[in-house]
């Protein structure tokens, strides 16, 4: 599922469309995140838009959670990282 960011100069109700740096910038955080064995079994989805990683999903435990963000920080032309992973059973990871 991809959670949208609307700019409100777009008129179309779908968004803006990802551009190819953002397709591959989120290409580059799965691979990664796939590759790491702390968040490869995890429901993490990966969404990019104007190089803001947004990560999506649910995780283990808190550790996992940060583990994710750090992984999608460590790729090379990312801006920022919104991580908006929840845990499973309703328990949310400290701020």
């Amino acid at each position: 599922m991809m959670m949208p960011w609307p700019y409100p100069e777009f008129p179309f109700a779908g968004g803006p469309v990802p551009d190819d740096a953002d397709v591959a910038l989120a290409s580059l955080v799965a691979q990664r995140l796939s590759a790491d064995w702390t968040t490869r079994r995890q429901q993490i989805t990966v969404t990019v838009q104007n190089r803001v990683v947004i990560l999506a999903g649910m995780v283990a435990d808190p550790e996992t959670r940060r583990v994710a963000a750090e992984l999608a920080w460590d790729v090379p032309g990312v801006f920022d990282v919104c991580n908006a992973l929840r845990l499973y059973r309703g328990r949310r990871a400290g701020r």
